[in-house]
């Protein structure tokens, strides 16, 4: 599934998307107490429609939870776009959200911001404007990547995307979305920034779940497009290659709250806080991986880590 534009609803239809899914899509784990300085907050979290977002609402409400909130996990409402209306409608409490889709996809803006920190700092001050307040960031960059078999990495000696350009053509095989190969941010801008000039016949447009796989398999493509936090990186033994000249959006994830909300409950940033920092790329690769690959349950996943972290 492509995170950058999973299927838009009715914005209208938020509100009863978000309220009756509440009972049969939603859940929150009793944990252990951690402190009270969160009492009387109460609130839906929010997610969008894939594992890691699911992984990261259950964390989120379970954390809180330990801190003296009653909340609950909503995993049922689609779309990118529903979900930061039921934010901005306060249907849902706060979600995670990543810095290149709020920046790109709500603020209207063409032109990413190139550093994670600089990127998120706009994103920030643009999103304070519309009452939202973003807490501070995960390391987890869920963004646009290439990654290649790691046996293969080795034995063509690449490790970033540069180094891929000056490879012989005939090394330069790629797998890549039909939506990826026409995007600014994608294929036509990748290969303007790197200086990739190879022809139509070294890339194969396959669907995101097969690139994975052709990618590990090595037949179709050498590069795979992938993104970064997915489980099945790490589960296929893939290295993914650093983009060296910064063109891809950083895609950075961060718990988004209205200011409203963080005004009346300024512990939640503190507390939240806690988990934020533990969220690397890898981190979340191998949560994901558990959700992706094992088929394990993202309400048990989140709050076996939560455990495993003494964060509850």
């Amino acid at each position: 599934m492509n995170k950058r534009t999973t299927g838009l609803l009715a914005v209208a239809a938020v509100g009863i998307l978000a309220l009756s899914a509440c009972s049969s899509g939603s859940g929150s784990t009793t944990t252990s107490g951690k402190g009270t300085e969160l009492k009387g907050l109460t609130g839906t979290i929010g997610a969008k429609d894939f594992s890691e977002q699911y992984i990261l609402a259950y964390l989120t409400s379970d954390l809180l939870n330990a801190h003296g909130a009653k909340t609950e996990a909503n995993i049922k409402v689609v779309g990118s776009a529903n979900v930061r209306a039921a934010l901005e409608s306060d249907n849902f409490m706060g979600y995670w959200e990543y810095t290149g889709t709020s920046w790109i996809t709500y603020n209207k803006n063409t032109t990413p911001v190139k550093g994670e920190a600089a990127q998120f700092d706009a994103t920030k001050a643009a999103d304070a404007k519309n009452g939202i307040a973003w807490l501070d960031p995960a390391p987890l960059n869920n963004t646009y990547a290439f990654a290649i078999r790691s046996d293969k990495a080795k034995k063509l000696g690449v490790t970033s995307l540069s180094d891929i350009a000056k490879l012989p053509e005939k090394d330069q095989t790629f797998c890549i979305e039909s939506e990826f190969s026409t995007r600014d941010d994608g294929w036509p801008g990748l290969k303007k920034a790197y200086g990739i000039t190879v022809p139509d016949s070294n890339v194969s447009l396959l669907d995101t779940g097969v690139i994975y796989t052709a990618t590990q398999k090595g037949t179709d493509c050498n590069f795979g497009e992938v993104f970064q936090t997915d489980g099945r990186i790490k589960a296929l033994d893939l290295t993914v290659m650093k983009d060296d000249k910064q063109f891809f959006p950083v895609y950075q994830g961060a718990f988004t709250v209205k200011q409203t909300t963080l005004d009346k409950y300024p512990g939640i940033a503190k507390v939240i806080a806690l988990m934020a920092g533990k969220l690397t790329t890898t981190e979340m690769q191998t949560l994901n991986a558990q959700a992706d690959v094992d088929g394990d349950d993202p309400k048990t996943i989140a709050h076996d880590w939560l455990v495993k972290q003494g964060l509850i």
